[in-house]
């Protein structure tokens, strides 16, 4: 009986910690600050992760309670695209970062800005 009752607590520890820890994501993943939901403010707890897929260059975020969202990069003067959702991606850049507000979610990508695009290009898509 005592050895069930360890098992138990020991399993129980096991799952409170394992939500404590980031999201799983790629190797060579890179931490972007994030702020998730209305009034959060911005700390570096997401992960972000950059794939090609058939000549789609993909930026996927991974938020740290395991929600994701996945942003097409593109080279038409808007920067970014957001992927899923029916939400878009409406973007400011200033100071080497792009920041990208999809509904109540914000994310700060470090970025450089292309000289044949205009500062305005990236508003929203």
């Amino acid at each position: 009986m005592r050895i069930s009752s360890a098992l138990i607590l020991l399993l129980a520890f096991t799952g409170c910690s394992a939500g404590a820890e980031q999201p799983q994501a790629e190797p060579g993943a890179e931490r972007i600050e994030c702020a998730l939901g209305e009034g959060a403010e911005f700390a570096a707890d997401c992960l972000l992760e950059r794939s090609e897929v058939e000549g789609v260059r993909l930026l996927t975020v991974r938020h740290p309670d395991g929600g994701f969202r996945r942003f097409e990069q593109v080279d038409d003067g808007r920067g970014l695209i957001a992927v899923d959702g029916a939400d878009q991606a409406n973007l400011n850049f200033a100071d080497k970062v792009l920041e990208v507000a999809v509904a109540s979610d914000r994310y700060r990508f470090p970025a450089t800005p292309n000289p044949a695009t205009p500062n305005d290009a990236g508003a929203s898509d």
